[in-house]
C-alpha cells in the first residue's frame, strides 16, 4: 500500500511554537487559512516565502542564527504549506481547528472569533493585496456565502460581549449548535473555491494534470 510522503507531515506542535517564539501576529489557525486561500489564489505570482513573510508584516522576524531561520522555513513552507496544497485533490477535504470548550458565553465567543479569522485569512491568502481577483462562478458564490457566514460570526462575537445572561441558556446551546453547523459549510465552502480555482488553473494551462502552486 503506497503511503504519503513524509515532506508532508505538520508538526502542528512545533508550527504553533515558532509562531509564538518570533511573536507572529497572526494565529495558527488564521495562518492556515491565509496559506489555503494563497494556494487557490489566481495571482501565481506570489510565492509561499512571500506570504511567509507577510505574517510578520513584510519581513521575516531576525533570527539569532541560520539555522534559526531554516527552522522556521521548513515548519512552515516545507511542512505546513506543502501539506495544505493536498486539499487542491477532491479526495482531500479541508478541515478547520477543533475550538475546544464547554458550552459557556467565553467558548461561544472564542468559537466565533476564530471561524472570522479563519475566514479572513482565506480571503487575504486569496486576494493577496489585490482589489478585485478573476474567479469561477462557483468559487464566487462560496465566496460570497463565506462572506455572509463571516457576518454571522461577528454578530455572536457582539453578542457575547453585550452579556448572555444564566437564563438565555437554551438560547446559548442552540446558537453552539448553530455555530457547529456553520463550521461544517465554511469548510465546504473553502473547499468548493479551492477546487474550483486550481480546475480553472489546470484548464488556463491546457493540461490536466497541473496542480496548481507548486510545492517548495
Amino acid at each position: 500500500m503506497a503511503k504519503r510522503s513524509s515532506r508532508f507531515q505538520v508538526d502542528v506542535a512545533q508550527v504553533k511554537e515558532l509562531l509564538q517564539r518570533y511573536d507572529c501576529p497572526v494565529p495558527y489557525h488564521e495562518v492556515r487559512t491565509r496559506f489555503l486561500g494563497n494556494i487557490a489564489s489566481p495571482d501565481m505570482s506570489a510565492s509561499p516565502l512571500r506570504v511567509v513573510e507577510g505574517l510578520w508584516g513584510g519581513q521575516l522576524p531576525p533570527f539569532d542564527t541560520m539555522d534559526d531561520a531554516n527552522e522556521l522555513i521548513a515548519a512552515l513552507v516545507n511542512g505546513l504549506w506543502n501539506a495544505l496544497t493536498l486539499h487542491q485533490k477532491r479526495t482531500e477535504p479541508f478541515r478547520l481547528v477543533r475550538v475546544q470548550g464547554d458550552p459557556t458565553p467565553e467558548t461561544l465567543a472564542r468559537l466565533g472569533r476564530v471561524r472570522q479569522e479563519e475566514i479572513d485569512g482565506f480571503v487575504e491568502g486569496l486576494f493577496h493585496g489585490s482589489e478585485k481577483i478573476d474567479l469561477p462562478d462557483k468559487a464566487s458564490r462560496a465566496l460570497d456565502a463565506l462572506a455572509e457566514i463571516r457576518a454571522v460570526m461577528a454578530g455572536t462575537v457582539d453578542l457575547v460581549k453585550r452579556g448572555i445572561q444564566p437564563e438565555d441558556a437554551p438560547q446559548l446551546a442552540s446558537t453552539f449548535k448553530h455555530l457547529r453547523e456553520l463550521q461544517r459549510i465554511i469548510e465546504y465552502e473553502m473547499y468548493v473555491v479551492v477546487l474550483e480555482c486550481a480546475r480553472a488553473r489546470r484548464a488556463a494551462m491546457g493540461t490536466s494534470g497541473g496542480r496548481g502552486p507548486a510545492m517548495h
